[in-house]
C-alpha cells in the first residue's frame, strides 16, 4: 500500500505533469471507486471545465485543487496515476478505471488492479470538515506534531504501539513499512502496549517517525511489489530498510536474526534483541 512517502512522490510528479490543465472529459469504467457524489454523471459534470491549480496531500490522500472543487483521491493498495501526452495516447487496459482528458489532448489515467481506491469531490473548504479527512491526525512534518502530542496520544490507548501508530488518528502517513522502521530506530517492540511508553522514550520515537518518513520521501518512497510514481519510476528507500521484509537476515545493529510476527493483522518485522518487550 502506498504510504505517505509514496503519495508525496506521486503528488510531486503530478504537479510537474498536470498543473494548469483543464478537464475536458471524464470516463469512469468502475463506478465503485467514486464515493462522492455517488451519481457518476454528477461526478463527471462537476469536473468538466475545471482547471487543476495545485495538488496537495493530506496523509495518504491526494487533493486536486480545482477552480471550485477539491478532488480527493486515495490510492489504497495498488492505485496509481499514468500521464499520457497528446501524441502518446495509447488504448487503456482493463485496470484503467477513470480517465481525465484535458483540453490540450493529454490525459491522466487512474489504474488500480485491486479496485480499492476511492475518489470524493468536495466544494473547496469543505473537504477538511467531512470524512474521510476530518478524522485524521496531525501531519508528521507539521510544527504541531510535537513530542508532547505523540506522548499524549499513545498514553490514551491500551492497544499495541504499532496499531496505535497505524490508525492515522495520532499522526498520519505511517503504514506498515515505516512503522516497523521507526520502531526499530527507537528500539521499541511493536507489540508493546502504547500506554506503557515512557517520557524518556518519546524523543527518540518522535525523531524516528519524522526521520524515517523524511528519508523515504527523499528517496522517492519504497518500491514494494508494484509501487511506481506517475512517470513509471520506482522509489529507492527499500534499499535501506533495516527490518521490514528482512526476516531471517542479521540485524544491522547487533547481528541477531530479524524476526517476523503478526500485530493487528499486519506482518511485522523487528529485532528481538534490540527491541525488547
Amino acid at each position: 500500500m502506498p504510504e505517505l512517502p509514496e503519495v508525496e512522490t506521486v503528488r510531486r510528479t503530478l504537479v510537474q505533469l498536470v498543473l494548469n490543465k483543464t478537464i475536458k472529459d471524464v470516463d469512469v469504467f468502475w463506478p465503485n471507486i467514486i464515493k462522492k457524489p455517488a451519481d457518476i454523471e454528477q461526478f463527471k459534470h462537476l469536473l468538466l471545465g475545471q482547471t487543476i491549480h495545485d495538488i496537495d496531500r493530506r496523509g495518504k490522500f491526494l487533493k486536486f485543487m480545482l477552480d471550485d472543487y477539491v478532488l480527493l483521491s486515495h490510492l489504497r493498495m495498488e492505485g496509481r496515476y499514468v500521464f499520457q501526452k497528446a501524441d502518446e495516447i495509447e488504448d487503456h487496459d482493463k485496470h484503467t478505471h477513470v480517465i481525465f482528458s484535458f483540453t490540450d489532448g493529454s490525459r491522466l489515467l487512474y489504474r488500480d488492479v485491486r479496485k480499492f481506491g476511492t475518489m470524493h469531490i468536495f466544494t473547496k473548504g469543505e473537504e477538511e470538515k467531512s470524512k474521510p479527512l476530518a478524522q485524521l491526525g496531525l501531519e508528521p512534518f507539521s510544527d504541531k506534531f510535537t513530542e508532547e502530542h505523540l506522548y499524549k496520544g499513545l498514553k490514551k490507548t491500551e492497544r499495541s504501539i504499532k496499531v496505535a501508530l497505524l490508525d492515522q488518528q495520532i499522526v498520519v502517513g505511517l503504514g506498515n513499512i515505516y512503522v516497523d522502521e521507526a520502531l526499530f530506530k527507537a528500539n521499541i517492540h511493536p507489540m508493546r502496549k502504547a500506554a506503557t511508553i515512557k517520557k524518556r522514550e518519546i524523543g527518540p520515537l518522535h525523531k524516528a517517525v519524522v526521520q524515517t518518513l523524511q528519508e523515504a520521501v527523499d528517496r522517492g518512497g519504497s518500491t514494494i511489489r508494484s509501487y511506481v510514481n506517475s512517470q513509471g519510476e520506482m522509489g529507492m528507500f527499500q534499499l535501506q530498510l533495516n527490518v521490514y521484509a528482512q526476516n531471517g537476515k542479521p540485524c544491522p545493529n547487533c547481528g541477531h536474526e530479524i524476526e517476523k510476527t503478526v500485530v493487528g493483522g499486519r506482518g511485522t518485522h523487528y529485532c528481538p534483541k534490540c527491541q525488547k518487550i
